[in-house]
């Protein structure tokens, strides 16, 4: 599955409007910010780096957040409606989770330093589907992790609500997170349902994606052939993207990214 230029437009451009619309003051500016730093890396990054994950292609990323953020919506309703006790935190957190659950996946500040890179191994990609690779030169982490430490790099202030529904996120998939989910006495149990309704959002958008993916699943060679060497700079991405769109949507597709992209006085 692969998106054209013209959907890696919209998306950021949609994912930025998410910003906009649900946060204000200096906490919006910060946050914009943070994704205008990161415009060029976080609009071209995969979402993970084997096809039958989810979203292992260029754009990915930001395809899937805006998924999550539509299923954590879908969710937090569900949830009100069948008379669950939503007063322990906001939808402004719940947003906000959202929106920055994966960013640990954009990896640490500075060119050459994101987490995924085009796997140059054509056998991995061929026969195990591992389009992307983990950066080596980058310090282990788990991506919680490093989403909250971003977060805190940017200057971007979390309640404690968000700051454990980042952690939350991936549910049992992280052993860490078994003390929270697991718990054996009523007091130590979660004091909200924040947890509970970020891994559902996260696992329906994952499993749609999985699902989109295995509707799509082609052997061709076309379809394993390695994604562009990434650089990530702005130079760079208006290449990938003027090459997506050369395959079928120039025209429109083009001024779009060109509108958005190109160079302002």
């Amino acid at each position: 599955m692969k998106l054209t230029a013209e959907q890696i437009v919209e998306n950021w451009n949609e994912l930025i409007k998410v910003i906009e619309d649900n946060f204000n003051g200096e906490r919006k500016e910060k946050l914009l910010a943070m994704y205008t730093d990161l415009e060029d890396r976080m609009s071209m990054q995969p979402a993970s780096s084997i096809d039958h994950y989810h979203n292992a292609f260029e754009g990915g990323y930001v395809d899937h957040v805006l998924r999550v953020i539509k299923c954590a919506k879908k969710v937090y309703a569900l949830w009100t409606e069948m008379g669950a006790d939503m007063s322990g935190y906001n939808e402004e957190e719940l947003i906000f989770v959202a929106l920055n659950h994966d960013i640990g996946k954009m990896g640490f500040p500075g060119e050459g330093n994101e987490t995924y890179i085009p796997n140059d191994s054509e056998w991995h990609r061929k026969n195990m589907g591992r389009m992307y690779k983990v950066n080596p030169n980058n310090q282990f982490t788990l991506v919680n992790d490093l989403s909250i430490w971003l977060l805190q790099h940017y200057g971007i202030s979390i309640t404690w609500n968000e700051m454990l529904g980042i952690k939350l996120t991936d549910g049992l998939y992280d052993e860490n997170n078994k003390p929270y989910f697991m718990s054996r006495t009523a007091d130590s149990k979660l004091k909200t349902n924040l947890g509970f309704v970020m891994h559902q959002a996260d696992c329906m958008a994952a499993r749609i994606e999985y699902e989109m993916w295995a509707k799509t699943k082609s052997t061709s060679t076309s379809f394993k052939s390695a994604p562009a060497k990434n650089t990530y700079s702005k130079s760079a991405k208006m290449q990938k993207l003027g090459a997506i769109a050369s395959k079928g949507e120039a025209g429109a597709a083009m001024k779009m990214f060109d509108d958005l992209f190109g160079d302002k006085k």
